[in-house]
């Protein structure tokens, strides 16, 4: 199955001929990038006419200080979706095996396949990642295990105790991937920060991205941190100009604004908290998330709600490709974004009342 992204804007009041439709479908931050990374996007404008940096030095440079580790560490990439391609490139073979979850991030497949491995899908515990069903999936073919902490797109987590001890009953022959691209917006006390365990599982990768809480999504800017070794085998098969000059410095301004994170966060944490009263004011089930989405459970095909919601102009995310064909994904927005989706989907649900 293809990827297949959100629906944009455009096309939607295209088709429809309506103005002011809302997007709540991608996952983006609702308040775009920080103003010290306009400024950078700016600046760099004029020097478009020279290819980038192709080691990003500068931007892996911030990030080695920031994250406590050297430059060695860092594998820049085109989206941390680029970086877990690479990741299946360089290390699973053809026929080898790569394990991951049901209702997982959609790229594992994809990604799997497009090298000729054979994905195996373990069963999902409550909408998240069983580890327990996962470590029982690998076998001596098992080559790569990814698991995305937040998941999407169930926002599922798994604590600092639990996933590491699965990490550390692994064979040394199996990579652990760590996605981790909601990081920044996690502020739970147990949520581990997977970074910090490099010294002591070699076969460990993290991947994160500037696409979320850090508002580049359209610049497309990811990196992965591991030991040295892999991220140097992983920078022999990457692009050499794969991440763009604007990205490289409009990510390493974004990296210095905490700000403007700390900013993003609380919008987040305020309309989830939106979303979530909301639907259960509906009384719709929904599962859990400590990210910036909320996937809710319609209790019916999602696909004519989704369909009947972009004809009111709003623009969210169905997410039967996941094995969740009851479902509908809404990405948090600002505070009129979320009141603008809950009042359409009371309209498609109950004809605009509930009496």
């Amino acid at each position: 199955m293809p990827y297949e992204p959100g629906k944009p804007v455009e096309e939607l009041e295209r088709e429809l001929g309506i103005s002011g439709a809302v997007k709540l479908a991608s996952n983006e931050n609702p308040l775009g990038p920080c103003a010290g990374a306009r400024e950078a996007i700016m600046a760099g404008v004029a020097g478009l006419g020279r290819y980038p940096d192709g080691g990003g030095w500068y931007l892996k440079t911030a990030l080695a200080e920031r994250l406590a580790v050297t430059p060695s560490h860092i594998t820049l990439g085109n989206g941390s979706n680029d970086v877990l391609e690479l990741l299946a490139r360089t290390f699973v073979p053809p026929e080898d095996e790569v394990v991951f979850s049901e209702h997982a991030f959609i790229v594992y497949p994809i990604v799997t396949q497009a090298v000729g491995a054979t994905p195996v899908v373990a069963r999902a515990r409550n909408h998240g990642h069983d580890l327990d069903a996962m470590a029982a999936a690998v076998t001596e073919r098992t080559r790569m295990v990814f698991i995305a902490n937040p998941n999407n797109p169930t926002g599922t987590w798994l604590n600092a105790k639990r996933l590491r001890a699965f990490i550390a009953d692994l064979p040394t022959h199996v990579l652990v991937v760590v996605d981790e691209a909601y990081f920044e917006y996690v502020g739970l006390p147990d949520y581990p920060d997977c970074t910090t365990w490099l010294a002591d599982f070699p076969n460990l990768v993290v991947t994160r991205t500037f696409s979320k809480a850090h508002g580049l999504a359209g610049l497309r800017v990811g990196y992965g941190v591991s030991r040295p070794d892999v991220a140097e085998l992983l920078n022999r098969v990457r692009q050499p100009f794969n991440v763009n000059s604007l990205g490289l410095t409009a990510a390493e301004a974004a990296l210095r604004d905490e700000e403007h994170i700390r900013r993003s966060v609380e919008i987040n944490d305020h309309g989830l908290r939106q979303l979530i009263l909301g639907i259960e004011q509906f009384e719709l089930e929904y599962i859990p998330s400590v990210a910036n989405f909320l996937t809710i459970d319609l209790g019916r095909p999602a696909a004519d709600v989704y369909g009947a919601l972009l004809r009111e102009g709003i623009i969210v995310r169905p997410v039967g490709g996941y094995g969740l064909p009851r479902h509908l994904r809404v990405t948090v927005g600002r505070e009129r974004e979320n009141r603008r989706f809950l009042k359409g989907l009371e309209k498609v649900l109950y004809g605009g009342g509930r009496g």
